[in-house]
C-alpha cells in the first residue's frame, strides 16, 4: 500500500514533467527551425500551422487532465448506512457483504478513501479514480495525449532528420538510430541536446501507442456497457444498444467534448444529477 500511495504521487509529476519538456521542445527547438523557408508566406508556414495544431492537442489533453482531476467520482458512502467503521464499507464493497442499498459496479478504493459508482479503475498518473463523472475527460485525455506524443515524434523526426542530414524514408532508419546515436555521442560526434532529442523520440512513441491502445480498450469497453472492474470481478451486465451506452458516457452533444475540454455535457448522468 505504501508503494501504491508513493506511485500515486509519483506518476501525476512524471507527466507534468514530460509535458514540460515536450513543450519547451517543441516551442523553443522544433518549431522555430521550421523558420527557413523564406518563400512560404508567414500565415501559410510549416512553422505556425505545426505550432497551431500542436497547442490545439497540448490544450485539449492538459485540459481533460485537469477535469479528470476535479471531477472525482461521487462518494456515495457518505449518505449509506452501511453499519460503524471503515471496516464494514470495504467489507460491503469487496462481497463480503451484500446489504440491500448495495449499487451495482460500486468499489472502495482505499487510495481515495470513497466509495465509487461505475468504478473503471485507479488511475495513477492522475491520482484519481476513473467512474461515470469522469470517464469521458478520460478518454479525451488518453486521446490528445496519443495525439500530441504522436504529433512530437514526427516534430522530432522532422528536426533530427535536418540535424544529422538522415533520412527516415527507410523504416529500419528508425529502429538503428538509437543504437547508433549512444555509439557516436560516446564518441564525440553528437551533441548532448541532440541525444536528448533522440531519447525523447523513443518516450513519445511509447506512450503514444500506449495512451491509443488505452483509449482503444477503454472504447470497445463502453460499446459493450462495461467497466474494467466489471470485467475483473465477472459482472454480468444487462444488454442495451451501443448507441446508448456511448451516450451515458459522452451524452448528446459529444462533438463539443471533442473539440474543447467540457464537463459531460447533454449526459444521462448529469440529467439524473440535476433532477
Amino acid at each position: 500500500m505504501l508503494v501504491l500511495r508513493l506511485l500515486n504521487v509519483v506518476a501525476p509529476a512524471y507527466f507534468l514533467c514530460i509535458s514540460l519538456v515536450t513543450f519547451v521542445l517543441q516551442i523553443f527547438l522544433f518549431i522555430p527551425s521550421m523558420f527557413r523557408d523564406p518563400s512560404i508566406t508567414p500565415l501559410f508556414s510549416p512553422a505556425l500551422l505545426h505550432g497551431a495544431l500542436f497547442l490545439f492537442l497540448s490544450a485539449n489533453a492538459l485540459g481533460n487532465y485537469v477535469l479528470v482531476i476535479r471531477n472525482s467520482p461521487e462518494d456515495l458512502g457518505k449518505g449509506l448506512n452501511l453499519g460503524k467503521g471503515a471496516e464494514v464499507v470495504t467489507d460491503w464493497l469487496d462481497g463480503s457483504r451484500s446489504p440491500g442499498s448495495a449499487l451495482p459496479s460500486t468499489h472502495f478504493c482505499r487510495l481515495c478513501a470513497r466509495v465509487t459508482q461505475s468504478h473503471d479503475h485507479h488511475c495513477f498518473f492522475t491520482g484519481n479514480c476513473i467512474g461515470s463523472r469522469n470517464m469521458r475527460n478520460f478518454i479525451m485525455f488518453c486521446l490528445y495525449t496519443s495525439l500530441a506524443c504522436l504529433h512530437s515524434l514526427v516534430a522530432g523526426m522532422t528536426y533530427i532528420s535536418a540535424a544529422l542530414s538522415m533520412s527516415f524514408a527507410n523504416p529500419l532508419a528508425f529502429l538503428t538510430l538509437l543504437p547508433h546515436s549512444i555509439s557516436q555521442f560516446f564518441s564525440g560526434a553528437l551533441l548532448s541536446s541532440e541525444m536528448f532529442v533522440i531519447l525523447m523520440l523513443y518516450l513519445w512513441l511509447g506512450i503514444g501507442l500506449a495512451c491509443a491502445g488505452f483509449c482503444c480498450h477503454q472504447l470497445l469497453l463502453i460499446l459493450r456497457g462495461q467497466t474494467r472492474y466489471q470485467v475483473r470481478k465477472g459482472m454480468v451486465v444487462r444488454a442495451r444498444p451501443w448507441r446508448e451506452n456511448l451516450q451515458e458516457v459522452f451524452g448528446k452533444r459529444w462533438l463539443l467534448g471533442l473539440l474543447i475540454p467540457v464537463l459531460n455535457v447533454g449526459s444521462d448522468y448529469r440529467r439524473q444529477k440535476e433532477k
